[in-house]
């Protein structure tokens, strides 16, 4: 890999792990519904006028914008408006990965191997070392929200699989065009026109600024490098870079926001990341065999 793509794998590694830092101080000013459909209302707008739809049908737009992002991030943002330190947050939802395997297993009717059981078994481990240790800062509503963000994420890889090689910028601009309408509804049901019109007449610089980067950074630059680097690489080279966004949420967390760094939660860390690296190795391990007995040497 150049040192100049290494570098931008990184910093879009980076952005993500800060995301969630910034989406705690979005947080602090802007209801979690209403900071959800501003990221993707001005993810779709406008440039929805100028890019055009994803060649795939569109109803598989429309599964892929409602599970993938309007579903995902209301309760991810919910779950950490409900008192989910951003760092445990990154680091919760890296279970996605498990619940995209059980989910093809059930639904494509693909094969569970055993590294996949024994990864899932060393995650699902830091997922109760996390659960046994909430406390009253960390309600149990919000650990639950967060999990379910991860099975909604699982959710939509499987769509996304169904959907094919598609222009991933595409898909994000036109799945967010499908996202926000149920969101800003969502939102004036649950959260009120009057704390709404409140939020938009005491909008400041901080709350705003982290509505740009969620919306400009961490969508928009983050997809277009992130497809660009797995365009040039193979997959198996670009995935494991995801390992390290909760690190960097984590450490992010700590530095910005004062997030405790308890030895449970550095097991924990270990634990859920530990279970996706057996998946993931497991997987290399297994295509190169297949690979083998294709082209034998």
């Amino acid at each position: 890999m150049q040192p100049l793509h290494l570098l931008l794998a990184l910093l879009v590694v980076v952005v993500w792990g800060f995301n969630f830092v910034v989406i705690k101080i979005g947080l602090e000013e802007i209801p979690p519904l209403l900071l959800a459909f501003a990221r993707f209302f001005l993810t779709s707008i406008p440039a929805v006028f100028f890019i055009k739809r994803p060649t795939a049908p569109f109803k598989m737009v429309v599964y892929y914008g409602l599970i993938m992002f309007s579903l995902q991030f209301s309760l991810l943002f919910t779950g950490i408006y409900a008192g989910v330190p951003p760092g445990l947050a990154s680091l919760l939802l890296q279970f996605q990965v498990f619940f995209t395997v059980f989910l093809a297993m059930i639904f494509l009717g693909e094969r569970l191997r055993s590294w996949q059981i024994a990864g899932a078994l060393v995650s699902f481990l830091g997922i109760v070392l996390v659960a046994m240790n909430l406390d009253s800062n960390f309600v149990f509503s919000g650990f639950v929200l967060v999990i379910a963000a991860a099975a909604s994420w699982g959710s939509g890889n499987l769509i996304s699989k169904k959907i094919g090689k598609v222009n991933m910028i595409s898909l994000v601009v036109w799945g967010s065009l499908i996202a926000w309408p149920p969101l800003l509804l969502l939102s004036l049901f649950t959260e009120g026109y009057d704390q709404i019109l409140d939020t938009i007449q005491h909008l400041n610089w901080l709350s705003s600024g982290a509505v740009l980067y969620i919306t400009y950074l961490a969508t928009f630059f983050c997809f277009c490098a992130w497809n660009w680097l797995l365009h040039h690489y193979p997959v198996g080279i670009i995935a494991p870079f995801t390992l390290l966004v909760p690190v960097g949420g984590i450490l992010s967390s700590v530095l910005v926001l004062d997030e405790p760094l308890q030895s449970w939660k550095i097991s924990a860390a270990l634990l859920v990341i530990g279970g996706v690296c057996v998946n993931l190795l497991g997987s290399r391990i297994a295509m190169r065999r297949a690979k083998n007995k294709i082209n034998p040497v």
